[in-house]
This record gives C-alpha cells, sequence and structure tokens, in this order.
C-alpha cells in the first residue's frame, strides 16, 4: 500500500479496521474487517502511519495510543522478517 511495490501476498503484512473502529495487525489474515496490506520495511510503515495512507485506505481515523501500538508491533513484525529496525 505505501511502497506500492507488488510482492507476493504471505509476504505483507495484513491491518484490519476492526468494528470499533481500532486497526490490529492481522498476522491470520483472517479476522472480519476491511483490511490493508503493508510490506515489512520500516519505511512502508512509516509512510502508512504517519503520512494517511492507511487511515484513508481503512477508512478510518486512528487515536493516538492505537498509532504507537501499530508502531510498536511494527518494530517487532520488521525486526523478525528481516528489515531493519525502525
Amino acid at each position: 500500500m505505501a511502497c506500492r511495490k507488488v510482492r507476493p501476498k504471505r509476504e505483507l503484512i495484513r491491518l484490519v479496521c476492526i468494528s470499533d473502529g481500532k486497526v490490529e495487525v492481522d498476522t491470520s489474515g483472517k479476522k472480519a474487517g476491511r483490511g490493508a496490506y503493508l510490506c515489512p520495511a520500516d519505511e512502508c510503515w512509516e509512510i502508512g502511519l504517519k503520512g494517511g495512507r492507511l487511515e484513508r485506505a481503512l477508512g478510518t481515523t486512528l487515536t493516538q495510543d492505537n498509532r504507537e501500538l501499530l508502531m510498536k508491533t511494527a518494530e517487532e513484525l520488521c525486526f523478525s522478517a528481516g528489515a531493519e529496525k525502525f
């Protein structure tokens, strides 16, 4: 979504907007709700979360707490996937 590179779906990390408006990381890829995908690269997460692209794609507004939780999760996921840490 952020870098617009084409990658296999399994290489991407799915974020989903659940019914209460919060955005969560969907590691199973099966949670109900509107979803968007980000690469496991720090620059994609920065663009997606700080640039507002994720909010537009999911049709929601992120709270500061939700944004911080996603950034923390992104650091863990990107680091474990072999990408550089934020």
